[in-house]
């Protein structure tokens, strides 16, 4: 009878690999417990994500035509919607409201409709109560302007072109903002903003439609 030869080659493997000594095992546990040791450290060293302050009101829901008791279009005159945020920023120490129509452009510039700014909202706070009162400081220490005055304006876009879209921002601030208002809205609204810069810790926004009715 003929016997026959494998080619294929004898796999050699060390003999570290197949009979484990207990200097072997030693240097497996040490590089199992120092990958272990990395890892934990990488994992500790990654900053601690906070969830995004929230801004919400019950007056309508988000991107959604906004009713009629807070426009121009009210017989009664418009009242401002109440707002509640969440999740603030540690270090907060006051906030900004701003509303503002971005299809709008004044003077053939980046400046659309200051429809209402209010600053130096306590930084404790998490609310703001609907129909704030006409005044250029409130009884919280807060200021409030818009293009009609130290007021609310609400919005009042034509009924003959498109709903136009009214976005409300909020901003956390880690410093307070005790600034008188300016000679004009814009103004204001300028000096405010500059003052902002390198100070914002938390941004969150809200947006509805609006066009008068036919």
């Amino acid at each position: 009878m003929k016997t026959f030869k494998s080619n294929i080659p004898d796999i050699y493997l060390p003999n570290y690999f197949l009979k484990p000594n207990t200097l072997t095992m030693k240097k497996l546990s040490f590089v199992i417990a120092l990958s272990i040791s990395t890892a934990s450290a990488a994992f500790a060293q990654q900053p601690v994500r906070t969830p995004p302050m929230r801004l919400t009101t019950q007056a309508f829901p988000d991107g959604t035509v906004i009713p009629i008791k807070y426009t121009q279009a009210s017989p009664d005159g418009a009242v401002s919607p109440g707002f509640t945020w969440t999740n603030v920023p540690a270090g907060t120490q006051c906030f900004v409201l701003w509303m503002h129509d971005l299809d709008l452009a004044i003077n053939k510039t980046s400046e659309d409709n200051l429809h209402w700014l209010v600053w130096n909202i306590p930084g404790q706070d998490t609310t703001l109560a609907e129909k704030v009162p006409t005044g250029s400081q409130l009884a919280d220490g807060s200021y409030q302007v818009s293009y009609a005055g130290p007021g609310y304006r609400g919005p009042g876009a034509p009924a003959s072109g498109p709903l136009h879209h009214y976005i409300f921002e909020l901003y956390a601030l880690d410093i307070k903002l005790d600034e008188k208002p300016g000679a004009t809205a814009l103004d204001t609204k300028t000096d405010i903003f500059k003052l902002m810069q390198g100070h914002i810790i938390g941004k969150a926004a809200y947006m509805g439609l609006f066009r008068r009715p036919q």
